[in-house]
């Protein structure tokens, strides 16, 4: 088994009268991981137009991991605000990227987030190999809750909610930049306060 016939990639064979090692998938065979059914999931696209619907529901989990992967892919650029004044184009880049908090941004197709997050647009490159269809999705949601909170009023805001809200208290040292520091339940918000719940 240690010495066996093999091929290398893309190298000749004369075991095919094409003398091509690579071979095209079986007619009618899809890989695995590959069978994308659901067209709208993974286009963002009805027919030819963008849509502008999530293609799952929007939940708590949902809205953290679309922040999660948007301070890492999309804030270099478009800022922790989606301002577009993010660290990248403060060094001298040379076009300053769109902010999500103008008409035109905030009145956009969710379809049309997810299809330039896939195939990227003008200068900004596609991240379809960095970032899989779901958390495109899950940006795509964040987005949009960062459009709406630039965007509030007070009349937005739930009764009974300080504005702005009150800061946490953070319970022991502050953390460094490899920890992040813990927020006192005392006076976390709910949501911060049944993450540390669940710990």
């Amino acid at each position: 088994m240690h010495v066996q016939p093999r091929q290398n990639p893309l190298s000749r064979s004369d075991f095919f009268a094409d003398q091509r090692s690579a071979r095209p998938p079986v007619e009618g065979t899809v890989a695995r991981g590959q069978l994308h059914d659901d067209t709208y999931f993974y286009t963002g696209k009805a027919g030819n137009k963008p849509g502008d619907y999530m293609p799952f529901p929007v939940t708590q989990e949902v809205l953290e991991r679309g922040r999660e992967r948007y301070n890492i892919y999309c804030s270099p650029c478009h800022s922790l605000l989606g301002d577009g004044n993010g660290f990248v184009p403060s060094r001298g880049f040379a076009r300053k990227p769109p902010t999500f908090h103008k008409p035109r941004w905030q009145k956009a197709p969710l379809g049309e987030f997810y299809d330039v997050i896939t195939n990227g647009s003008g200068i900004m490159p596609d991240y379809a190999s960095q970032i899989p269809p779901r958390d495109r999705w899950n940006i795509v949601a964040y987005i949009r809750a960062l459009q709406l909170s630039q965007n509030a009023t007070r009349a937005d805001v739930p009764a009974g909610q300080n504005v702005p809200s009150d800061p946490p208290s953070f319970r022991g040292r502050l953390g460094s930049g490899a920890t992040l520091p813990v927020i006192d339940s005392k006076t976390a918000s709910p949501s911060e306060g049944q993450k540390e719940e669940h710990k």
